[in-house]
């Protein structure tokens, strides 16, 4: 578990906050608390390592309405709902809306906290593949638009002798295109190419 993951803490209760947190604390996790759905989204960073415990019933925005909210702006921190008046019909809800558990209390400590473990493992694994395509992205827009082109090309499977005649350049030219984008794209073939190109979020289209 890296230091930097925080599992966020949300619940009108306070006394359900504080004991969540001591529970993880004293197991060496980092937490932070929150009174409200609307404090949790002013405060956090949710392109960040971590997870979030949301209570579903809560004045204001409730857990569900924080989880289409999440959903709407692309967070990356796994949900776990929690709640005291839970029924098969809003859990099913709350996994529809992306939430990775739903538990009901009284919570059993170790149950959670195994689950919680679970989530910042799949948590550090998600912002390690966004790091990654970022990273991949910053190659690609150092590529010059005529090497865009043929690594696009490149993409859709065509040969070299194809991409020439699609694009109206010589053989040669195409080539040396190829290899730059390559050298600039960290590729070590061209399969390897295709492969990050597609973890970039480009497309045959």
């Amino acid at each position: 578990m890296t230091d930097q993951a925080v599992i966020h803490i949300v619940d009108d209760d306070r006394a359900a906050r504080e004991g969540l947190g001591f529970l993880l604390s004293s197991l060496g996790l980092k937490t932070r608390a929150y009174a409200s759905a609307a404090e949790l989204l002013e405060a956090i960073d949710d392109q960040a390592e971590g997870c979030i415990l949301a209570d579903v019933r809560m004045p204001g925005m409730s857990g569900l309405e924080l989880l289409d909210e999440l959903g709407r702006r692309g967070c990356l921190l796994p949900v776990i709902m929690i709640t005291g008046h839970g029924d098969v019909p809003m859990a099913v809800r709350a996994m529809r809306a992306g939430a990775v558990d739903f538990f009901e209390k009284p919570v059993n400590g170790m149950t959670l906290v195994d689950r919680i473990k679970e989530a910042l493992d799949q948590s550090r694994a998600r912002a390690g593949t966004e790091r990654e395509k970022v990273r991949l992205i910053r190659r690609i827009d150092s590529l010059t638009t005529r090497e865009a082109e043929v690594a696009r090309a490149v993409l859709r499977g065509l040969m070299n002798k194809q991409i020439a005649h699609e694009l109206g350049i010589s053989q040669k030219t195409v080539e040396n295109h190829r290899h730059n984008a390559m050298e600039k794209m960290g590729a070590t073939s061209a399969a390897d190419l295709v492969r990050l190109l597609v973890a970039a979020g480009w497309s045959e289209g």
